[in-house]
């Protein structure tokens, strides 16, 4: 157990440099959920992510003679943006390592707060073992993510906040890749009340944490593939394994389809924008993951913000499919003047509004004199896309539904 004495120390260090982020009661998810449910904005900490307390923490109780030799951390972003600003803030140097497929808003956002990164290997822990190497070749002070007690004392100050703000929380739901949140969080919320109960929330894609904590031992994980790449680890941490054990009440998993939903539903719903990870608390609550009791107060995490921008848009784009909001269909037309026309009148008689023609008469696998129309379609849900449907039909239109 991460001791409460270090958190509030930590709390105490990173205090007029990290934010304070607000705690605070999602109705709508509420409303949804039959429960009071305060989401903890860390999406709107300084860097986008939790992760500057624990980094910040660490790098301040160097030694000068520790901190003149610089520092260097291993992170698919969030804890690189943590170590690059605090060290900024000590004027010192700070190399980090990424894995190759960090995107590209992290690596940017790393670099223009004045550290040198390298792209290393396809995962964390390749770019883990890159830079332990590099520290030792540099003279470096390696940074951890996750295996260190100020690390873990300062990710534990978002729990002082949030019991702070919300004292009588029931449930604390926490994300979890190598377990230095959760080790911090939990141990400092156990301490304070042995009563509250503490989720701690894992991706299917990296699910050796998941898979220890049910064996009780360290079980690393062959491959990891998740949209949540702040918590793409791959190896379990002995370390932040035990924290886990001893505080964390149940552990779950949510899969990339799940998350995705949250993301999109706190987009929408809660005008919130999130990344993969810090939306896993938010789809274990839509998908049941656990149970509770109505009117039960849950404290959710939102660990970071820093989502790709292209990657928004696959999820928004197909949110909007699964929901039956857009919709594409793929029309045979003879190809003469007025054929088109037609065709869009239909459609405006149902109310779909066309958002995307792509016109084919050259393809081989039509007829000569045919062309092939590819329609996408806003619509309002099931009941309009079927009243399009029907509209083709009524007016004579064969048609196959793409999406």
């Amino acid at each position: 157990m991460v001791d409460l004495n270090k958190i509030v120390r930590a709390k105490r260090m990173i205090s007029g440099f990290v934010e304070k982020t607000p705690f605070s009661l999602a109705s709508k998810l509420s409303a949804l959920l039959g429960a009071e449910v305060y989401l903890k904005g860390e999406n709107l900490q300084r860097t986008g992510a939790y992760k500057i307390r624990g980094a910040y923490n660490m790098i301040a109780n160097l030694s000068g003679e520790d901190k003149a030799k610089g520092v260097i951390a291993a992170s698919a972003g969030n804890h690189a943006q943590g170590v690059a600003i605090s060290a900024r803030e000590f004027g010192i140097r700070a190399v980090i390592v990424m894995p190759e497929a960090t995107p590209l808003l992290k690596v940017s956002g790393t670099r223009d707060l004045g550290a040198e990164v390298i792209l290393k290997g396809d995962n964390f822990d390749e770019a883990y073992a890159y830079a332990r190497e590099f520290a030792d070749k540099e003279g470096l002070i390696f940074v951890h993510p996750f295996d260190n007690e100020f690390v873990q004392a300062g990710q534990g100050t978002i729990a002082l906040e949030m019991l702070e703000d919300v004292p009588n929380l029931d449930y604390m739901i926490v994300p979890v890749g190598g377990g230095g949140l959760a080790s911090g969080v939990a141990s400092c919320a156990k301490q304070i009340n042995p009563d509250i109960k503490i989720i701690a929330v894992g991706a299917k894609g990296a699910p050796a944490m998941f898979d220890s904590f049910r064996s009780g031992k360290p079980i690393n994980s062959k491959s990891v593939k998740t949209i949540a790449d702040g918590i793409s680890v791959r190896d379990a941490s002995p370390v932040t394994l035990s924290h886990i054990l001893e505080n964390v009440d149940e552990f779950v998993q949510v899969d990339d389809e799940e998350i995705a939903e949250a993301i999109l539903y706190l987009l929408e719903a809660q005008k919130i924008v999130v990344e993969g990870a810090g939306a896993v608390g938010v789809a274990a609550l839509l998908h049941s993951k656990f149970s509770y009791k109505k009117g039960t107060k849950i404290g959710v995490i939102l660990s970071g913000g820093n989502i790709d921008v292209q990657m928004l848009n696959v999820i928004i784009e197909k949110g909007l499919i699964k929901t039956y909001r857009k919709m594409t269909i793929s029309v045979t037309l003879v190809d003469k003047p007025g054929a088109l026309t037609g065709l869009t009148k239909a459609l405006s008689s149902a109310n779909a509004n066309i958002v995307k023609i792509d016109y084919d008469r050259f393809s081989t696998s039509i007829d000569y004199g045919d062309a092939v129309i590819t329609i996408t379609l806003e619509t309002k849900g099931k009941e309009h896309q079927n009243s399009v449907i029907q509209a083709l039909k009524a007016n004579g239109y064969e048609f196959k539904q793409i999406l």
